[in-house]
């Protein structure tokens, strides 16, 4: 039998163990306590993250309106993205911080790129990337190793074909449907100077104006200067027509089509993502050069030609006239010329080719255009030719250059 000095011991031994293990429980509640608010906070991230996503990528969801009826019935309507972009993504993250940043970069420059421009490239994307624009290079000459010292090369899109040009380029990487999450498109050649351009302030005069296609204007001194009304007037914030009452094109108060108003040269032309859409489908899939696409550009500024598009003067360029796809990357035997300095001889002159094969193009393109327009029953010209009376043409020289 137990006495009762052995059952006063095990009680004590009883009442230790359970003090111990009333010692336990706020150790227990606090560990319990812990894990259960990280798999909250981590939950709750997640979800965060989802919902960041869903704003940032709004067209990554599959609308009715966007599904090919009878032609995606083998995936559930859910699990579909119909949308893409030109984003860089990591393989990787390191933290759940580092997981949800937020994508700023709303608008793109796109251009064709060769390893003798490397110092006008380097200034122009420069200019960009304090701006937050997503930066894509076309490089024509297969040579991208010798980019990599510029700081910011590796948060660019390099595409990489020989010999191709710009259009080129952008019919097959620019698709509408991949660069839909951007407001702009700048689609831009590679000898341009930027000194006085900044695209944040041009983007604020494009959008306060109503413009949906748009380049800036370029400094009086610039060579290979085409079209009269893309030259910088010092008076104005931006024009939308230009008047010349001398030369062989002749633009009055009347003339309300290309090169006098509506107009844009192919050299550095801005899109918005609407006029972007109709641009692309403009581009000819095997009409390389785009000679042509300028004087039509307007028919997809989304409405009146005459008022969405735009010419900014405030925020300008310089066109430096150098030699690149099918040339040497040097100056222009006009810019030379200009300048006093030789062109030297040869027997091969790629660039005339290039200019024989472009003015075929335009000949073909111009064909196409009047063979679509006189198939399409449908399709009514949104910019009839105006009839001109000869009082229009007695209009007084004494008008402004610009309005």
């Amino acid at each position: 039998m137990k006495t009762f000095t052995d059952k006063r011991r095990n009680a004590s031994s009883d009442g230790g163990n359970s003090g111990f293990k009333m010692k336990q429980l706020p150790f227990m509640g606090v560990i319990c306590s812990v894990t259960l608010y990280i798999v909250y906070r981590t939950t709750n991230y997640q979800y965060y993250e989802t919902q960041m996503e869903t704003k940032l990528h709004p067209f990554d969801s599959v609308e009715d309106n966007e599904l090919p009826s009878g032609k995606l019935k083998d995936l559930p309507r859910g699990i579909m993205h119909t949308r893409s972009d030109l984003e860089l993504r990591p393989q990787w993250r390191k933290s759940l911080r580092s997981a949800v940043k937020v994508n700023t970069n709303k608008n793109l420059l796109a251009m064709p790129v060769g390893i003798k421009q490397k110092e006008h490239v380097d200034d122009v994307v420069k200019k960009f990337r304090t701006e937050n624009f997503t930066i894509v290079l076309f490089h024509y000459d297969g040579k991208v190793d010798g980019w990599w010292d510029l700081d910011w090369c590796d948060k660019a899109i390099h595409i990489v074909a020989h010999n191709q040009t710009k259009w080129w380029f952008a019919k097959r990487f620019l698709h509408p449907d991949i660069v839909s999450t951007y407001d702009y498109i700048f689609l831009w050649d590679e000898d341009l100077g930027v000194e006085h351009f900044n695209p944040g302030r041009y983007l604020d005069i494009v959008k306060s104006e109503g413009l949906e296609i748009s380049q800036p204007a370029l400094d009086p001194n610039s060579t290979e200067i085409h079209h009269k009304i893309t030259i910088r007037s010092r008076m104005k914030k931006f024009h939308r027509r230009v008047y010349e009452l001398r030369g062989k094109t002749r633009c009055s108060n009347i003339s309300e089509g290309p090169p006098c108003s509506g107009f844009v040269e192919g050299m550095a032309p801005v899109f918005s993502r609407a006029a972007w859409r109709c641009t692309w489908h403009l581009i000819q899939n095997d009409l390389v050069h785009g000679w042509g696409m300028d004087m039509k550009l307007g028919y997809c500024a989304q409405g009146d030609r005459t008022k969405n598009v735009g010419v900014i003067d405030r925020e300008y360029i310089v066109h430096k006239g150098i030699q690149t796809l099918g040339g040497t990357g040097e100056l222009t035997k006009k810019t030379k010329k200009k300048r006093g300095t030789s062109s030297g001889s040869s027997g091969f002159d790629p660039r005339a080719e290039i200019r024989r094969q472009s003015t075929w193009e335009l000949k073909i393109f111009k064909e196409r255009w009047n063979q679509a327009v006189t198939q399409d029953k449908d399709w009514i010209d949104p910019f009839p030719r105006q009839q001109r009376r000869r009082k229009h043409k007695r209009q007084s020289k004494f008008e402004d250059l610009y309005d």
